[in-house]
């Protein structure tokens, strides 16, 4: 297996996915924006481009996507740019795109949502409809809040910046899951679908903002005293059932936030 996929955005989540799949027997080619970057893309085996969705028009885009398989993994909500570069698909060799997304698309009406729950109207939903169009084998993976390595929950919150919501409930997923789920769905083929991506636990936001700060040993949580802002607790069942997935961080309480992978 030699198969080709193009990864645009390989920054904190698209870099460790295409390690894997590399890893796996794939040809990679990554996005960036840096040209610092170019140099590691290339010790890692990463075909490199410099490409912005601000300005496509200007970076070797049609080599680019000259894949069989396009992973979009850029926290940009430019709608014009997303609906150039969907134009650009179109012309190209891409037939199967799985699209990063986030569970902020649901709205919090303190209940548990799945992918079948009311979305709210902004730019991140308008440019995951965009992709749901016949011409393309389209997966969207919804993924709540990101941790691991760098990314320290515990440093969210800092020098007494107030966290609201404190009687909510905590969404969260590991990278390392993150990237063997966008790795199951692409090595399986699994297209045309849309998943939540989240831990199996939903500590409370004070219990869990206390014991990450704690863990790392910075500042005590100072939480928003009379906030009843409505939550959300999002549902895994679908993916875990559809990949037959089991995280390897199921149970956020139970992680030593201290240790240097987390």
């Amino acid at each position: 297996m030699n198969k080709t996929i193009s990864i645009l955005g390989c920054g904190w989540l698209g870099l460790p996915t295409a390690i894997k799949l590399i890893e796996n027997g794939y040809h990679v080619k990554g996005s960036t924006t840096s040209p610092e970057k170019i140099a590691t893309f290339k010790n890692l085996n990463i075909e490199p481009y410099i490409i912005s969705i601000e300005n496509l028009k200007d970076s070797n885009i049609s080599s680019f996507l000259t894949s069989q398989i396009l992973l979009i993994a850029l926290p940009s909500k430019n709608i014009e740019g997303f609906k150039n570069l969907l134009k650009l698909i179109l012309t190209s060799t891409i037939k199967k795109v799985v699209f990063i997304s986030s569970t902020s698309v649901y709205t919090a009406k303190n209940k548990i949502v799945t992918e079948t729950s009311i979305l709210k109207p902004s730019a991140l939903l308008e440019i995951e409809n965009l992709f749901k169009t016949p011409k393309l084998k389209t997966t969207i993976v919804r993924f709540a809040g990101l941790f691991g390595y760098n990314r320290k929950p515990g440093n969210f919150f800092r020098n007494g910046r107030i966290i609201p919501n404190p009687n909510g409930f905590v969404n969260m997923i590991h990278q390392d899951d993150c990237v063997n789920i966008l790795f199951e769905i692409i090595s399986k083929e699994i297209y045309n679908e849309t998943f939540n991506a989240c831990a199996d636990s939903h500590p409370n936001r004070t219990e869990y903002y206390t014991k990450v700060k704690k863990d790392i040993g910075v500042e005590p949580p100072v939480f928003e005293k009379t906030d009843s802002s409505p939550f959300k607790i999002v549902c895994n069942k679908k993916i875990k059932e559809t990949l037959n997935y089991t995280f390897k961080y199921p149970d956020l309480l139970k992680i030593n936030y201290s240790a240097p992978f987390l």
